[in-house]
């Protein structure tokens, strides 16, 4: 029996330099821009730089109809979203991620700012924890400026901003959020923040972690090579980015977090850590909604369409 390669799984190749060459090549989608649209168009989407230096860029997406009140523009909640890929993989103009967001603008309604944050290796945390705060600030400036970014500026309700992430973007979310509990946001309120399967772990193996080892999409050994990539050198999987229970100074913040949604998968090696997360915040008195369900996997989402479909109606109640 061959020996299982965590790399080759993760269709990836490691570098001498430490950099990877990845060989999974997805569709990607355009965005729209914002002049005239299709007719049958339902959301516009557009690409805003974020920082030069660092390569990072906005996909911003509204929709094509904005409701209206008394010929009064209806302001839509803003919904800031950071992907999955396990670190090292995917970015918003992938098919799957901007249809994610496309469906999310028209269904909700929203104003929806999908990140496209710096990967690992070629960028450890707290990197993308960083990519997250010049986003933050970024909609606070446009917020702020009479000639910010006029979808912002125009459609977006700063009482109503949330925080969405998938799977490491909802790890990119947790410590977001963490983070801003000591800053100043205004004019921006944090209204909640929507977990979905979010990619938290340890060194002490977990039940559900053992049980589901040789799991086909999501195996120990590929969850085990996506944190060795990702966390600062020198670092363990008992290191705050990646096992925030085991650090008492985050589980007290942890209990400071407003409303938050989080969504997991009985089939997720996941889960357990998943609920023992969402019972630490509720014994720390946070309003969480925990919307778990036994049957489903790690990125389900992203071959079910159903699930995908539910997953948008758990996030759309959450923030309507």
């Amino acid at each position: 029996m061959s020996k299982f390669d965590p790399y080759e799984h993760l269709k990836i190749i490691k570098n001498k330099d430490g950099t990877l060459t990845r060989l999974m090549v997805l569709p990607q989608i355009p965005s729209t821009g914002d002049g005239d649209l299709l007719p049958g168009q339902t959301v516009a989407s557009k690409d805003v730089t974020l920082d030069t230096t660092k390569n990072t860029w906005l996909r911003i997406f509204r929709p094509a109809k904005i409701p209206s009140n008394n010929n009064k523009i209806t302001k839509l909640p803003l919904v800031i979203y950071f992907h999955a890929g396990g670190w090292i993989n995917f970015q918003v103009s992938d098919a799957l991620n901007h249809e994610t967001m496309n469906k999310l603008s028209n269904e909700v309604p929203a104003i929806a700012v999908a990140v496209n944050f710096r990967l690992a290796p070629e960028t450890k945390l707290p990197g993308q924890y960083n990519d997250a705060l010049d986003t933050l600030n970024w909609v606070k400036q446009q917020s702020q400026d009479p000639n910010g970014d006029p979808w912002i500026q125009q459609y977006a309700d700063f009482s109503k901003v949330y925080l969405y992430g998938t799977s490491c973007g909802a790890n990119i979310v947790l410590h977001t959020a963490l983070k801003i509990l000591d800053q100043d946001t205004s004019p921006l309120t944090i209204a909640g923040i929507i977990l979905c399967q979010p990619l938290i772990g340890g060194k002490k193996r977990t039940r559900s972690e053992l049980k589901l080892a040789a799991d086909t999409l999501f195996p120990l050994p590929v969850i085990d090579l996506l944190w060795e990539l990702a966390l600062p050198n020198g670092t363990d999987r008992d290191h705050r980015y990646c096992n925030p229970l085991a650090d008492e100074y985050v589980k007290e913040k942890m209990g400071r977090l407003g409303r938050c949604l989080v969504i997991g998968f009985g089939g997720d090696p996941l889960i357990d850590r998943q609920q023992e997360f969402v019972q630490m915040l509720v014994m720390k008195g946070v309003v969480v909604e925990a919307r778990f369900d036994d049957v489903g996997f790690h990125g389900i989402e992203m071959v079910d369409p159903r699930r995908a479909n539910a997953i948008l109606s758990f996030v759309k109640e959450f923030v309507v």
